[in-house]
């Protein structure tokens, strides 16, 4: 799968690299070091899209896309991205304030509805938000049984498909929770596991699993 990366923090460059480990060619794009996305294409052997020409010709050729900036990035990047009607987009941002202590949107709505308004014909699922970028490393080089879970939702069924097929090939289990409203109680969730992972003892590489009993 051809995967665009809008974004070239912790998240997106710990993505891509589990998601280069399976065999999926990753496009890093949209940061302000050029050097950065040199190093991690050649990281993973991968591409980078270095301008705005080369970003938007990026997401149009790309199967899936993942966007993972800064809250305030958002109206930014996704400007630079163009058309993005009928895209599947794999959103894994927790809408903070420029401070990051803060969500800037609930109870009534949240940074995934919010997003389906500003890009409404994007095909949408709301992932990878609730796990700490230190683990995706551990987990691509340790594959533990059961896999740690991660919540999607979103309102596309095609598109949740092909973003389960992304959460495994990175070694976590999908765990669809509904659609974009559900992300009201998620992202307060992805605060907790924040807290958890850096300000508790026991290292930042947090995961986790929900079971039935």
């Amino acid at each position: 799968m051809k995967i665009t990366i809008l974004g070239s923090g912790l998240m997106g460059a710990a993505l891509g690299r589990s998601w280069a480990a399976a065999g999926h060619h990753v496009t890093f794009c949209y940061s302000r070091s050029k050097a950065k996305l040199d190093r991690l294409a050649r990281e993973t052997g991968g591409s980078l899209a270095g301008d705005r020409h080369a970003l938007r010709a990026a997401v149009a050729g790309a199967d899936a896309i993942l966007l993972a900036v800064h809250w305030s990035n958002v109206d930014d990047v996704l400007e630079q991205a163009g058309d993005v009607s009928g895209k599947i987009i794999l959103d894994c941002c927790v809408p903070l304030d420029d401070a990051n202590e803060h969500l800037v949107f609930g109870p009534a709505t949240c940074g995934a509805e919010e997003l389906e308004k500003i890009v409404p014909k994007a095909r949408w699922v709301h992932c990878l938000n609730t796990v700490p970028s230190e683990a995706f490393g551990p987990v691509r080089q340790a594959r533990p049984t059961p896999a740690p879970q991660v919540v999607m939702y979103g309102r596309d069924v095609d598109a949740k498909a092909a973003a389960t097929q992304l959460i495994i090939d990175a070694g976590f289990a999908p765990l669809d929770a509904g659609g974009p409203t559900t992300g009201r109680y998620v992202e307060p969730f992805a605060m907790l596991t924040a807290v958890l992972a850096y300000e508790q003892p026991g290292g930042a590489a947090l995961t986790y699993r929900f079971e039935r009993l």
